[in-house]
């Protein structure tokens, strides 16, 4: 027969959590099992909501070309537009009952996150930010901002170090050697002087804890490179298959894990079609060799929907 043990100081090394509140922490030492307590005392229970979205398309899209600061093309700012009203009515209101039974929707506080460039600072420009009330299960009473707008360096794309502002038909030109070797290992390929997606993980180590201690649902506006790796860490895909993700532009990701995985759902706020103005394709990216291990109503080698990045 099995029964639980109850631990004391000579046991050695251990973290004891009892009902996500308290931890008992006894004789840890060393790198990897502090890590391991610093993620502990970050889990929590509650069901969670994450929305992953990219920019709006932008000016470097068009010309084909990755990294830069460059700002939103009209499309872009169309998206952002969506992205706004998207957040109002789908992410920060809250369906619940009153006393007759009948369905009210109220405001429920939500978190805002994007990188520090451009690009993404302004496709967050329409969501507005009123303040309400809110009171914490602990009681806490404050004046709380909605989607109030929280810039993080770690969600900065993937850095092209000198290929930064390239498009890939120049890198295989200029740089042929270093456009194989990211063909053909493309996890941990760094660019010359840049990063490589296993730099990129290891930056994104300290937002995963947030995002596993934030208990609001949060809107992450990022690059195609970092939802990615978020995307990957949250579903259990593996390192090798991260960089190889669908991230299409226009799409909202919405993800709930739970004990046994992840719901996901993709809704798109704008199609292809409505983004063309000339009718002529960008110039195509360069794909990976390998297969995509997910799949996306547009395929994985579209110019549009999938338009350049690192």
């Amino acid at each position: 027969m099995s029964y639980y043990e109850t631990l004391d100081s000579s046991d050695g090394s251990y973290i004891k959590i009892v009902n996500c509140r308290t931890f008992v922490v006894n004789a840890i030492r060393g790198y990897l099992p502090l890590k391991i307590v610093h993620f502990a005392m970050n889990l929590h229970t509650l069901q969670r909501t994450f929305y992953l979205t990219r920019h709006g398309q932008s000016e470097y899209n068009l010309l084909g070309k990755i990294g830069g600061d460059s700002g939103l093309s009209d499309a872009g700012l169309e998206y952002a537009r969506r992205l706004g009203k998207f957040a109002e009515e789908e992410i920060s209101g809250k369906l619940s009952e009153d006393e007759d039974g009948n369905k009210v929707k109220s405001s429920r506080p939500c978190r805002l996150w994007t990188s520090t460039m451009r690009r993404t600072k302004e496709t967050a420009q329409f969501i507005k930010h009123d303040s309400f009330p809110f009171k914490f299960d602990n009681k806490e009473e404050v004046d709380w901002v909605q989607f109030r707008p929280h810039p993080w360096r770690n969600l900065d794309e993937l850095y092209a170090g000198t290929c930064d502002g390239l498009t890939y038909k120049e890198i295989e030109q200029i740089y042929p050697e270093e456009f194989q070797c990211r063909q053909q290992d493309k996890l941990a390929y760094r660019y010359p002087r840049g990063e490589s997606y296993m730099d990129v993980t290891l930056r994104l180590e300290p937002l995963a804890h947030e995002m596993e201690r934030t208990r609001e649902p949060v809107l992450i506006i990022g690059h195609q490179g970092i939802l990615r790796i978020l995307y990957a860490y949250f579903t259990g895909l593996t390192r090798e298959e991260a960089p190889y993700v669908s991230i299409p532009l226009n799409h909202v990701i919405r993800l709930s894990p739970h004990a046994y995985g992840c719901e996901e759902k993709r809704i798109c706020l704008m199609e292809k079609s409505e983004m063309l103005k000339d009718g002529q394709d960008e110039p195509v990216t360069s794909m990976p060799v390998k297969d995509e291990p997910t799949s996306t109503q547009y395929e994985s080698t579209d110019p549009i929907m999938n338009a350049p990045s690192c």
